[in-house]
């Protein structure tokens, strides 16, 4: 007879009664102990080791004696799970699924002995998943129950836990002022008053010695002892706990508690933040400024206008035909709509190549040159090239707009003109800007426009973008599609309709999605390389007939040239 080798598992929520000699976890063991014992005619043993998890929920997988468990069922030391309930095991419909994956690749079956449940016929699994879903209802339910509890506590003016607000002590379901506490929090607020700035703030606090005080947190855990942070003093200055309510979500209610802060002292700091916030909101406005409005013109002469668009908190910037901003017919008369970074991108970089040979570009402008001179000019030209180069957008802005003098937009060409009086300004070379045999710096880039969705791109005459433009969202889809295709070859069992349901999506975009597992390792290295056609885009990659099956025919399709 064969051997069949029997782990049990055993789960208790609560640490509650987990001290006593005899607990839940001992009482699930011995009923699992006793139901493996009555199938030693079927050849049932059970192993000596023990999966016990004492205080810890269904609804997650990070548990010791779990963790064990699954290990020696990749080693093949166990064919048969016994649990005393389903929901012992786990509460997560998709937790489930992956243990039962797990046992099925081990051939391993599983069994609750109060339901009689065995996981290697197909009926089986059905009413394990029917019962999983009830008990993952139960749980959503409670835990619902206990939000709304919350709710209704705090705004009956509860204190309901969670981070300790300095300046206050736990008091049942209030809380108490520790006044040596209070006093740093009153001190705080009448600075801000005065200061009316949390960086000065946070200097000055830390200049006088002025710290953290050194707290004891619930579990014996010591904190506190540090300098205050910006996003420390922010913290307290927002928190309503210190006027007297008692926040919840976005709005608060009053606490059973004594407030540290005056209501006129709190209205006066929140006005300040205010300000405050108003302030760097048209600082930010400032700094999305458009250098090359009024500019650009395109290949009727017509000048294009800045513009923007904001989506998720993302603010798009645009320069487009006059005829499209003002809602004109866009049939009789096709306008451009060209993204501010690519336009901007390509005439910083042909201004940062012209500042790379100032000497050269001196003798364009017709102007003569000292050697005393020579090295105080390429040393101003190096530090404008690091204002284009800089992170700060506002650099790069300033420079554009002061050194830009006109952009005309052509069929196959951009032609650059550039500002020789801005230049000489910056580089301090003496040509006077009146003299008429000055010539004019510009610059022709071959480039064209492409269409791509409602905006067209800059593109080289190969197709190549102007501009690198590292696609983030092509990249994410190229790694989940590889991502289901490699869970779709490990496991046989797995079909597109069931891989589709644990993700949660549709089937046809699994199906769009595995495609791109199929781009070739040059491809992918282009797309991260941010070289992607100007034309091409996710959606399009998506389709039927999207992507050439043959790695190079891929090549050409990308525009990978030797």
């Amino acid at each position: 007879m064969t051997k069949i080798r029997c782990a049990i598992y055993t789960r208790k929520s609560s640490e509650e009664g987990l001290e006593q000699d005899f607990n839940s976890l001992d009482a699930q063991y011995e009923a699992c102990v006793a139901y493996v014992t009555s199938q030693a005619s079927e050849g049932w043993s059970l192993l000596p080791e023990r999966y016990d998890d004492g205080g810890l929920s269904g609804g997650s997988m990070d548990r010791p004696a779990l963790q064990r468990l699954l290990v020696d069922i990749a080693s093949g030391t166990i064919d048969i799970v016994v649990v005393y309930k389903v929901d012992r095991l786990t509460r997560s419909l998709f937790d489930f699924a992956k243990l039962v994956e797990s046992f099925d690749k081990s051939d391993v079956s599983f069994v609750s002995i109060t339901q009689s449940f065995n996981t290697t016929t197909s009926m089986g699994r059905l009413t394990l998943n029917m019962l999983l879903s009830f008990a993952q209802f139960e749980r959503e339910v409670t835990a619902e129950r206990i939000r709304d509890k919350i709710a209704a506590s705090k705004a009956k003016g509860m204190w309901m836990g969670g981070p300790l607000p300095l300046g206050y002590r736990p008091n049942g379901r209030s809380l108490t002022i520790v006044e040596d506490h209070a006093a740093i929090i009153r001190d705080i607020y009448e600075r801000y008053i005065s200061i009316g700035n949390v960086r000065l703030l946070v200097k000055a606090l830390a200049d006088e010695g002025i710290s953290v005080p050194k707290r004891t947190s619930s579990t014996g855990r010591a904190y506190g002892g540090g300098a205050f942070t910006r996003g420390q003093i922010y913290k307290i200055l927002n928190n309503s706990i210190y006027v007297g309510r008692i926040p919840h979500r976005d709005q608060s209610y009053p606490g059973l508690h004594e407030p540290i802060i005056a209501s006129d002292l709190w209205k006066a700091a929140q006005a300040k933040l205010s300000d405050s916030t108003q302030r760097t909101r048209i600082r930010s406005s400032a700094r999305h400024k458009s250098p090359l409005a009024g500019k650009l013109f395109d290949r009727d002469g017509n000048p294009l206008i800045a513009t923007h668009a904001t989506k998720n908190n993302i603010r798009y910037s645009y320069y487009v035909s006059r005829n499209l901003h003002h809602g004109g017919n866009a049939a009789k008369h096709p306008g451009q709509r060209i993204p501010a970074n690519e336009i901007e991108g390509l005439v910083a970089r042909e201004l940062d190549a012209i500042l790379a040979n100032p000497l050269a570009l001196i003798g364009e402008l017709g102007g003569e040159l000292n050697a005393s001179d020579a090295s105080a000019i390429v040393a101003k030209a190096s530090k404008l090239n690091s204002r284009l180069r800089s992170e700060q957008e506002q650099d790069r802005s300033s420079l554009l707009e002061e050194m830009i003098e006109r952009i005309d937009i052509g069929r196959e060409a951009i032609t650059v003109r550039f500002d020789h009086q801005a230049i000489c300004r910056n580089l301090d070379i003496a040509t006077p800007a009146e003299e008429p045999d000055v010539k004019t710096v510009e610059r022709k880039i071959d480039v064209k426009l492409k269409r791509s969705g409602i905006a067209l791109r800059l593109v080289e005459q190969t197709g190549r973008p102007a501009n690198r433009r590292i696609d983030v969202a092509l990249i994410r889809a190229i790694v989940r599609g590889r991502d289901w295709w490699q869970q779709l070859k490990d496991n046989p069992n797995m079909s597109v309709p069931t891989l589709a349901d644990n993700e949660g999506v549709t089937i046809s975009y699994i199906t769009r999605l595995v495609r791109l597992a199929f781009l070739s390792p040059a491809a992918i290295q282009h797309i991260i390389d941010g070289k992607t056609p100007a034309h091409l885009s996710l959606v399009d990659l998506q389709k039927a007939d999207g992507i050439p099956s043959a790695w190079k025919d891929q090549a050409s399709f990308f525009g990978i040239y030797p």
